[in-house]
């Protein structure tokens, strides 16, 4: 009997890992709470090792017709004058893509042979030794034989399974908020980005030259804002910008008929253990390293190992999650570590230190430094390498 995986989440690292799963003879079935795929978002870069999978699974060419095509990123003085500027590799890797084009990629390359599940989500998981029975908040109950939580850094999974999120979340001091408006600084595959201490605001346009993706940055404590209350979140948003000066008054006018807002804490996820029992974690709700830590190629990767080690052991989860764990524990550290100082460094905290932080720009941005800068950006995408696993296996439950 072939067997049966549950996976939480419809973002990027489940429907990579129902793609792999499907490939070596596994069941897979997505459920995702939002009511149809997620669209827009801010872009994912893939550089190094990465690009390899994306050549593997068959969907670079589908990538690269995406492409945001990004130049440049120019940091800018309160009067809009050129400071410093970044050559697209730091930000855009070797191809770069919206979040929510890849998504449909990755949904495209799997529906048909995929079961989806869009508007509920998992409340109950009952595990015993032949299966983990599932409950949800609207459909009936199903029984599967293994689950998998890939829904990110506020995983539902994760808190069913391992328990409440504050014990395994480390926040490193730093919101981030980002929405899009009509383009109307008129930029054409190109990047600004100005700070002031504590804030930072990066503003891009490459594909869709009609808008502008927007990042805003602040450092911060904890914030008591309720996830889904994305009114209250903008009223944060605009509380902290309100006097920001340069281009932000008319960002923030934008932002008040936006209905794409994003808006989070900069957090990592630190667990001694990914899996317990018939449950596994993946991607974010795994290990969320933060921005710079090249999350989205990881995810991708972990989906890749994470299936390739369920063929190779015959669907004996117990062997395959320990080798799963063993072979991604580094990579995730070394994301982590590259991830961990790099609030500070898109938002510092002084004018003396985005002083500094500039002038490391503009050396980091001269052409001899070129291969040092790549290879810098490049660690976190290559600590994971792929292994050929044998495909197609079948999978007996």
């Amino acid at each position: 009997m072939t067997t049966t995986v549950l996976i939480s989440g419809a973002g990027i690292a489940g429907p990579a890992l129902a793609f792999w799963l499907r490939e070596r003879g596994f069941a897979p079935t997505v459920v995702e709470r939002a009511p149809a795929l997620r669209e827009g978002g801010s872009a994912v870069d893939f550089r190094g090792e990465q690009m390899t999978l994306l050549k593997r699974m068959g969907i670079l060419e589908d990538i690269r017709a995406k492409e945001t095509a990004m130049g440049e990123q120019i940091v800018v003085d309160a009067r809009g004058k050129k400071v410093a500027s970044l050559p697209s590799v730091f930000f855009s890797g070797e191809v770069e893509i919206e979040r929510g084009d890849l998504t449909r990629i990755l949904y495209d390359h799997t529906k048909d042979d995929t079961e989806y599940v869009f508007g509920d989500w998992i409340t109950g998981l009952d595990e015993n030794p032949d299966g983990v029975t599932v409950t949800f908040a609207k459909g009936v109950s199903r029984r599967f034989d293994l689950v998998v939580g890939a829904d990110g850094l506020h995983s539902g999974v994760r808190r069913l399974a391992f328990g409440d999120e504050e014990r395994f979340r480390t926040d490193l001091g730093f919101h981030t908020a980002g929405f899009t408006v009509p383009n109307h600084l008129g930029l054409d595959h190109l990047g600004l980005i100005r700070s002031v201490p504590g804030r930072t605001v990066m503003a891009a346009s490459g594909r869709d030259g009609s808008v502008v993706n927007v990042g805003l940055l602040f450092a911060s404590e904890s914030l008591d804002v309720p996830r889904r209350d994305v009114e209250a979140q903008k009223k944060v948003v605009v509380e902290r910008f309100a006097d920001f000066g340069w281009e932000i008054p008319k960002l923030l006018e934008g932002l008040k008929g936006a209905d794409d807002l994003y808006f989070d804490s900069l957090s990592q996820i630190h667990l001694d253990k990914w899996s317990q029992g018939r449950v596994v974690l993946l991607g974010d709700a795994a290990w969320c390293a933060g921005p710079g830590g090249s999350g989205t190629g990881l995810a991708m990767m972990g989906a890749y190992v994470l299936a390739g080690e369920l063929a190779a052991a015959h669907g004996d989860h117990e062997v395959a999650f320990a080798r799963y764990e063993e072979k991604l524990r580094g990579p995730v550290k070394v994301s982590q570590k590259q991830a961990a100082g790099i609030g500070t460094f898109l938002v510092p905290k002084s004018r003396f230190m985005i002083g500094y932080r500039n002038f490391l720009y503009r050396v980091l941005g001269s052409r001899p430094m070129t291969k040092v800068f790549t290879w810098v950006t490049s660690r976190a995408a290559n600590a994971a390498t792929l292994e050929n696993y044998d495909a197609p296996i079948a999978a007996q439950g």
